[in-house]
């Protein structure tokens, strides 16, 4: 196995005759190397063989790629894009500005550049822009011994095996079968006597983020796609949908966490796109913040006659917020997993509300015990009415963290059935609200059940 230092030195003084020691390179080593250093790993790529390069090509960050395509001499780059497979080219070209696709078209194969042009031609972020059209289709009428012929012709050509796609003469997709069935039968077997005619299809024009939750739902290692004709066009990939579910969740998590998404790993994120994403949030969240302000100006009067309740204001908002942060982060996740959906609404704020209610006691329990004992043993004096203070916290905890569960629960769902994204609806932004109207609860309940004694009009 050669190492960073390795290549380099080989590449450094340009020993043509151990290239052939970089037909060992794994794609694993190439993307390590390329995401070490870039200007090296350009000199790189113009050694590999173009196979071995186009494997490797896929797994590099967006930059790294252009970098290399960019930087490599025409014939090389012609090379390497037309030895990608066609849902990783077009994967690769849809990130570029329009006059780069250009320029990068005219290199290519004729056939590769038609048959890119094609699966350009589906609207980002569709199913269209994800399928390879390289795939194995036979006929009903085909036996055993065709199949097994097709296969040893045109198998090298697809990106997976897995499933082969029977098809009728319009091309009208009509069963998928797996491969380990015509290996078990006789070979005068038809194609017809296998037929279960029970597939699961991709439609060409459905958003991409469907194809994970069918990929997930149907542990399969290719599905077909197929137009609003049934005619098939291509198939989408497992490999595809992971690393498509995988820039998903970071997203989604991105956003839980109050920011953009950032779209680019941490490490090359420029620092003004950094501060940029992350700015936009925290100013909302601060105006909101502003609100908390504004709700304990308000009940100035009541912590002038009561001081002691402001000691346990951190307490109580703190508690709502992170009851709506949990709330929001679990419901988020299960629409996005497809557990739930705005139809569900009425099952989760039930069930939320329950939970507010016995998670709030909880807590409340904990605080109500808290001042008790700091009484008794003489830690802290909280006065004459120290009993209705314990019961005011009580209460009021049990209040905020069942608004913190219902709002943290309730959000995602209200914000997805408007089209919005769900996870805009982040831990933050949830916990924010929870502490104006924390206060409000907290000393609403202080009010009704302290006045007359510490709030004495």
């Amino acid at each position: 196995m050669l190492s960073f230092n390795d290549i380099k030195n080989l590449l450094q003084h340009n020993k043509i005759t151990e290239f052939v020691k970089l037909k060992k390179l794994s794609s694993k080593d190439i993307v390590e190397f390329t995401n070490r250093n870039t200007q090296w790993a350009v000199k790189l790529f113009q050694h590999l063989d173009p196979t071995q390069a186009a494997r490797a090509f896929k797994f590099l960050r967006k930059k790294k790629q252009e970098i290399i395509i960019k930087s490599l001499p025409e014939q090389k780059a012609a090379e390497l894009l037309n030895n990608l497979r066609p849902d990783d080219r077009t994967a690769f070209l849809s990130l570029l500005p329009g006059n780069a696709v250009k320029e990068l078209l005219k290199i290519l194969d004729p056939q590769v550049r038609a048959e890119t042009l094609e699966l350009l031609g589906y609207p980002a972020g569709s199913v269209g822009r994800l399928m390879t059209p390289d795939y194995v289709a036979i006929k009903r009428t085909d036996s055993v011994q065709d199949v097994l012929d097709i296969i040893k012709h045109r198998g090298k050509a697809t990106e997976t095996l897995n499933f082969l796609f029977v098809v009728d003469d319009a091309g009208v997709l009509i069963d998928d079968i797996n491969i380990k069935e015509f290996l078990v039968v006789e070979n005068n077997i038809l194609v017809e006597q296998i037929m279960d005619h029970q597939f699961i299809a991709l439609k060409v024009n459905h958003a991409q983020k469907e194809a994970i939750g069918i990929f997930r739902n149907n542990s399969r290692f290719a599905l077909p796609v197929t137009d609003d004709n049934g005619v098939l066009l291509g198939i989408v990939t497992l490999d595809d949908v992971l690393r498509l579910s995988e820039k998903e969740d970071t997203r989604e998590i991105q956003k839980i966490g109050g920011s953009e998404a950032l779209d680019e790993p941490y490490t090359t994120i420029s620092f003004v796109n950094l501060i940029r994403k992350r700015a936009g949030w925290l100013i909302i969240l601060f105006l909101g913040e502003m609100l908390t302000a504004t709700a304990m100006g308000h009940f100035e009067g009541e912590i002038e006659r009561a001081a002691v309740l402001a000691m346990f204001i951190p307490l109580i908002i703190s508690s709502g917020g992170n009851s709506g942060s949990q709330a929001s982060s679990i419901i988020i996740r299960a629409m996005a997993l497809g557990e739930i959906g705005f139809r569900d609404w009425w099952r989760v704020m039930r069930r939320e509300i329950i939970s507010g209610f016995i998670l709030g006691a909880i807590l409340g329990s904990v605080g109500f015990v808290r001042i008790v004992l700091w009484q008794k043993l003489h830690w802290f004096d909280y006065g004459e009415y120290w009993m209705l203070l314990a019961i005011t916290v009580f209460i009021a905890l049990i209040g905020v963290v069942m608004w913190g569960t219902f709002s943290g629960s309730m959000l995602p769902l209200v914000l997805k059935k408007f089209g919005a994204d769900p996870a805009a609806s982040s831990a933050p932004f949830v916990a924010t609200l929870v502490d104006v109207t924390g206060l409000i609860i907290y000393f609403t309940a202080a009010f009704v059940i302290l006045k007359g004694t510490l709030l004495k009009s």
